[in-house]
């Protein structure tokens, strides 16, 4: 009996011995685990910084830093911070592709919000594509970017759908049958929104009686609304960057054009009112509608950049911010995984709209605004 009992007593001092062994082993890895799980989630963000349409990249970066800010506050995704690197795209290709290749590359970001501009986020698709990077666009509209890649979203509607609602709204609301176009023919946006428009106009027995494509560095238009005007169309569709735009309506009051004149998204922005003065006047232009924003996104932005300056698409940055953190506390940090997961994603309360994805990483509905000029600002029209 007192052997049976000191053998029960050795074994019981070798298993706490054991246990003791386990749980400083624990202790000792706990540290490492916690380390880990504390560091930020890098997200990547694309967009022109500077350039033509620098004060739109700059609205959508604030919705972006305001994003980021709330989502740490409120303890991050899964108790790690969130960590956003904003690069300079510039609005074309090669700035893009090298922002992107550096947060690709360099800083390993496997989540970008961006790019904004259609030619910044074409080129930088094939490389996210490659490296398996998700990108969720809120600016990007080229009809192109529906089949650039398997881990390429976007918030926004393609162009497809805008550029019919604009040939629908002046052909059947609007009454007008002949129509001038002026585009920019080095831009990816110009362009897609350009042939949607047109292809749906002539579907509706509409002609297209003029088609001027311009650089949008170009500086002087004449020749080009000199044609226009003596093709005497009903209204002109002008769908430029922002500093081509101001240089448009400039020279086309100068001129004597005094045909409608109809731009789009690209001009939701007050420098455009007040760089073209007078020769803005009653001008209008098309955007994705947005719902009635949050107040608390309101006075978020405003405390942060000091304005009440805002844009059709900064809300949508902020919306893609709060997707991908929604979606990485359900399904983790793997890009495979949150791509999956954003194919899934179904009726999506954002605070600019509701978000269903299709098989193409695109919406699957669009409404638009109407927006004109007014007294050197952008006043809602309908």
């Amino acid at each position: 009996m007192k052997n049976i009992t000191k053998k029960l007593s050795v074994l019981f001092v070798l298993l706490v011995a054991a246990l003791v062994v386990i749980g400083a082993g624990c202790a000792g890895s706990q540290p490492n685990n916690q380390t880990q799980n504390k560091e930020p989630i890098k997200i990547g963000f694309i967009g022109p910084l500077t350039g033509d349409i620098a004060n739109l990249g700059e609205i959508v970066r604030d919705a972006v830093q305001l994003a980021e800010n709330e989502i740490n506050a409120a303890g991050g995704v899964n108790g790690r911070p969130v960590q956003v690197i904003f690069e300079d795209g510039k609005c074309n290709a090669k700035d893009a592709l090298n922002a992107g290749n550096k947060l690709i590359n360099q800083d390993k970001v496997k989540f970008i919000v961006g790019a904004s501009c259609s030619s910044e986020t074409l080129a930088v698709a094939p490389v996210a594509e490659a490296n398996k990077v998700v990108m969720i666009s809120p600016v990007s509209t080229n009809p192109d970017i529906t089949n650039a890649g398997d881990y390429i979203f976007r918030v926004v509607p393609s162009d497809s759908f805008q550029g019919r609602f604009v040939a629908e709204y002046i052909k059947n609301t609007l009454g007008k049958n002949v129509v001038g176009v002026l585009f920019n023919n080095n831009d990816n946006w110009s362009v897609g929104v350009k042939n949607e428009f047109k292809k749906r106009f002539s579907d509706l027995g509409g002609r297209v009686i003029v088609e001027e494509g311009v650089l949008s560095t170009s500086n002087d238009l004449r020749s080009s609304l000199l044609k226009i005007k003596e093709a005497n169309p009903d209204l002109i569709y002008a769908p430029t960057l922002i500093d081509f735009g101001i240089v448009l309506l400039k020279q086309a009051k100068e001129l004597g054009i005094t045909q409608t004149i109809w731009g789009g998204d690209a001009w939701d922005d007050t420098r455009v009112a007040k760089g073209a003065g007078v020769a803005a006047e009653g001008v209008h232009f098309t955007v994705s509608a947005n719902k009635v924003l949050p107040q608390a996104f309101l006075d978020g932005m405003k405390a942060l950049v000091g304005t009440d300056e805002m844009n059709t698409y900064a809300p949508r940055a902020y919306d893609a911010m709060y997707i991908f953190a929604d979606t990485m506390r359900k399904v983790g940090v793997d890009s495979e995984q949150v791509k999956n997961a954003l194919y899934q994603l179904k009726d999506y309360k954002g605070i600019a709209d509701d978000y269903t994805m299709d098989q193409n990483g695109d919406v699957t509905q669009a409404t638009f605004a109407i927006k004109e000029f007014k007294d050197g600002k952008v006043v809602a029209v309908q």
